[in-house]
């Protein structure tokens, strides 16, 4: 489990078809690497990988053809990186799990007085997850949604200067895939509207259907 609060930049490099190997910028080793332990979970442009070998700057990680068909990392060299949330750790960003939900495509950035405007196309599958001011992690990057057409495949975030300056957002240009991950609170309401109805408190009894207007009684909408 992660925040989307990047620590740390670094550069990732193939080693094989099973392998990547990230080396930590300069300024990023203090942030990442003396807290490493073989087994600790990193999410690497928004992917969890899992420490394989530790390194002075970094570590290696295996990877599936399936996180690689799936996600940027065989495409991208300069990546985000935050090690997972520790119990008692301050959570500043939002719960992200690090499990991408699919691809979305970078459009434009607009530099403004207070922020970074930044528009990206998304694909069906994360779309109907983008809600305007929900959570969406970007590259690992938790940011809020401050505009989205009704059907989510296109929005807009807007990124403070140090969040720019300090991530691979300051990198992307027109048309550049990113990795999308919705916010998992609106996975479970999604699945709880398809499930139909159940007993209250999950046992016996009065039974409810999870719906708009439910949800809307209980003020979720």
């Amino acid at each position: 489990m992660f925040t989307g609060l990047v620590q740390g930049l670094g550069t990732l490099e193939r080693l094989g078809n099973d392998r990547v190997v990230i080396t930590c910028e300069p300024e990023a080793i203090g942030a990442i690497v003396p807290g490493l332990e073989l087994g600790d979970s990193v999410a690497v442009n928004g992917v969890c990988l899992t420490v394989e070998t530790l390194l002075p700057d970094g570590f290696v990680a295996a990877v599936s053809p399936e996180t690689v068909d799936r996600t940027t990392l065989g495409q991208v060299q300069r990546v985000n990186l935050e090690p997972s949330l520790r119990v008692g750790s301050k959570i500043g960003g939002h719960f992200v799990t690090g499990h991408v939900d699919g691809p979305g495509w970078f459009e434009s950035a607009i530099s403004t007085a207070t922020s970074w405007e930044l528009s990206f196309q998304a694909s069906d599958r994360v779309a109907r997850y983008i809600v305007q001011k929900g959570s969406i992690a970007i590259d690992g990057i938790s940011l809020t949604i401050a505009d989205c057409s009704d059907d989510g495949r296109w929005f807009k975030v807007a990124a403070i200067p140090h969040t720019y300056a300090h991530t691979t957002l300051q990198d992307l240009q027109p048309g550049a895939a990113v990795n999308l991950e919705g916010d998992v609170l609106g996975k479970y309401v999604e699945k709880l509207l398809r499930s139909g109805a159940g007993p209250l408190n999950g046992g016996a009894g009065e039974s409810y259907a999870i719906t708009p207007d439910f949800l809307a009684e209980h003020g979720y909408l």
